[in-house]
């Protein structure tokens, strides 16, 4: 490193330092910049690229946003080192230093700079399995930081195709596409992020919203202005709800010019084609970053976001996820956590002495660790096109799975996804969903077994293990309407895949039609709404903890399955026994009750569980039997869903449906 050096070894920024938006709350500003406690005086600064540090002040940048992911880089890209480069206007001691797999700091090296540019050059070796980069300021007169980043020391080079070809190297262009269903004000949003950084905005070839509502953002208030700023780059289109999968692929399909590759909105021909939410708050930089991570790896890989908490900013929900080959079901990856709070536990954080001895203690040595994913959400998720043209389309799944298969498909012909740190948006969790048991339930189960059809080659009795599994926790949770529709969700499963365009748009209305029979599927608006509950003693509500947890457990369910097997009282149907929140909603407490009330995991609402014997018996019965049946024929789905995949991913057969 040389404050004099007349020739920069930075080549191509990689990753900005980012400030965050002026007026956000502490613990957004966590996932940016940590002050030190005893700064008398506060950082500030006038956009988010650049600081000013008062003289005494110290800072560190090991945080979500600015803190270099060096071990994915490491695994994944072209480059053995990397250049961290700094302007700064006044004196200061900038310290860089960075982490082991399991957290540890290290101080690699710093020197004190006055009115001039450092840069450092950081090998990427000794980060195999894990670890960041990051640096650390002191001020020693007012300074300000400007032109801060992360740099390769070279344009990117070719790229191996999985057969050995090269192809590239691919200009820092992409295809956004952000499909919208009934959410005008959040796609307008979304929209307008992507043009608020003009740095971003010149990397956008073209911007593709499929909207699928009966609400469109064309009559919501910004939509001409940020349409007018776009211009011919932006495109609109219209059509029925096709679901998720229908909005993705119909973004593929135009991005890839349509059947004949020559649609106008495809001309641009872009290099990569990046997915997002409608619903969602976008960091514009992570666009930035997506198209480098693409640009300089090894070979063309698809780019996933992680998910941060849109009802928590500071909060990572998702870091990687995996599909379980035991039973064929969504995982988070080894080594990763849900839901960790970056301004409760810091990069830095590394707990006590005894939380290394306690599985449940919080920290943050975990997020040091490289974590490796079979596939991403398409909250954000970027595919170069080079991947879109070789393995086809999405499947037309409407919801659910249709990431996840994408992924695995692409794994398959030897595309591996990299879920990247620092490149997110904000989304809300789905642990504040229903979806498990919401109309969305049929989705889950009907696809999942049509992607295990397509990509599991072993056994299928774990799979069916945890379906029965999760069937006898329906029937002692009263949730009847989900048991109903998943019953149609394993006949289409069985009916195969000759009929999945056919019952794309249908699928959905007809769910909310079975559903409209079940008590459990209907909202009301406040338990106030119904008589008092009548009570309900002797009915646990709490988890349990400790040694004796499995032998109470194991009392609690034999008084569940007898009151279970016994007659409802019919009075409970018109007065509930109770109110619980979902918190309290388990099968222990449900399975000894004939009438109450849940409230939705929204919090906006209750539905009306009400026990009926023979109607449990009668799905039970029959949803058995399907699970029976499917095992009994899944290696003959597995030959038909196999068979007939290059159909249902051709942009022939998507065309079809989006020109009917």
């Amino acid at each position: 490193m040389s404050d004099s050096e007349p020739q920069s070894q930075a080549v191509e920024q990689l990753q900005r330092i980012l400030l965050p938006k002026r007026g956000e709350p502490h613990d957004v500003r966590m996932l940016y910049l940590i002050e030190a406690e005893h700064n008398r005086d506060r950082l500030s600064w006038a956009d988010r690229f650049s600081v000013n540090v008062p003289a005494g002040a110290e800072v560190s940048f090991q945080t979500y946003f600015n803190a270099f992911p060096a071990s994915y880089w490491r695994r994944w890209s072209q480059l053995d080192s990397i250049i961290l480069k700094l302007k700064i206007s006044g004196t200061a001691r900038v310290e860089v230093y960075r982490s082991k797999i399991d957290g540890t700091r290290v101080n690699i090296e710093g020197t004190l700079v006055s009115d001039g540019i450092a840069e450092f050059d950081l090998s990427l070796a000794p980060f195999e399995d894990g670890g960041w980069l990051w640096f650390d300021l002191t001020a020693e007169t007012d300074t300000e930081v400007t032109e801060a980043g992360w740099y390769a020391d070279r344009a990117p080079g070719a790229q191996i195709m999985p057969d050995g070809s090269e192809v590239g190297p691919f200009e820092a262009r992409a295809t956004i596409g952000i499909p919208t269903f009934n959410r005008p004000a959040d796609a307008v949003a979304a929209l307008e992020a992507l043009a608020s950084d003009p740095t971003v905005d010149a990397a956008i070839d073209t911007v593709l919203m499929p909207d699928q509502g009966t609400k469109h953002p064309a009559d919501e208030p910004g939509y001409d202005a940020v349409v007018t700023h776009f211009g011919k780059r932006f495109h609109e289109f219209r059509q029925g709800n096709l679901g998720g999968s229908g909005g993705y692929s119909r973004i593929m399909f135009e991005a890839l010019g349509g059947v004949d590759g020559q649609g106008a909105a495809g001309a641009a021909k872009s290099p990569y084609i990046l997915y997002m939410d409608d619903d969602i708050a976008i960091e514009p930089d992570s666009v930035l970053r997506a198209i480098q991570v693409a640009r300089y790896a090894k070979s063309p890989i698809i780019v996933g976001g992680q998910m941060l908490n849109l009802q928590d900013r500071a909060e990572l929900r998702s870091m990687g996820e995996i599909v379980n080959p035991a039973d064929f079901m969504w995982s988070a990856a080894p080594h990763s956590d849900y839901d960790h709070n970056f301004a409760e536990y810091p990069l830095s954080h590394q707990g006590s002495a005894a939380d290394a001895k306690d599985p449940d203690a919080k920290h943050s040595r975990d997020l040091h660790r490289r974590i490796d994913v079979d596939y991403n959400g398409w909250w954000m998720c970027m595919f170069p096109r080079v991947v879109a043209e070789q393995i086809g389309q999405p499947l037309p799944l409407f919801i659910k799975w249709d990431d996840t298969e994408y992924s695995l498909r692409a794994g398959k012909a030897g595309f591996p996804t990299a879920t990247w740190p620092g490149v997110a948006i904000w989304h809300m969790s789905w642990g504040d969903k229903d979806d498990a048991i919401d109309w969305q339930a049929y989705f889950h189960l009907r696809n999942r077994l049509i992607v295990a059809a397509l990509n599991h080659d072993g056994p299928v009795e774990g799979l069916l293990k945890s379906m029965r599994k999760s069937t006898f926790k329906h029937v002692m949770c009263l949730e009847y309407s989900t048991l109903a529709i998943q019953i149609e969700a394993m006949k289409d499963f069985l009916a195969g895949p000759d009929q999945l365009f056919d019952i794309l748009e249908s699928s959905l209305p007809r769910i909310n039609a079975i559903r409209k029979g079940y008590s459990d599927a209907q909202v009301i608006p406040s338990a106030a709404n119904l008589p008092k509950p009548s009570g309900a003693p002797g009915v646990p509500t709490k988890d349990i903890g400790g040694r004796l947890a499995k032998i109470k457990k194991v009392a609690w369910l034999a008084k569940g399955l007898k009151h279970s097997l016994s007659q409802a009282d019919p009075a409970h149907h018109e007065v509930p026994q109770t109110n619980l929140s979902p918190a309290e909603a388990r099968w222990f407490s449900l399975s000894r009750l004939d009438g109450v009330t849940v409230t939705t995991a929204g919090n906006n609402g209750v539905v009306y569980r009400k026990r009926d014997r023979a109607q449990a018996k009668e799905l039970l019965a029959e949803t058995l039997r399907l699970q029976k049946e499917v095992g009994e024929r899944f290696d003959e789905m597995r030959a038909a869903y196999r068979a007939a995949q290059p159909k249902l991913t051709s942009r022939e057969s998507w065309g079809e449906i989006f020109n009917d």
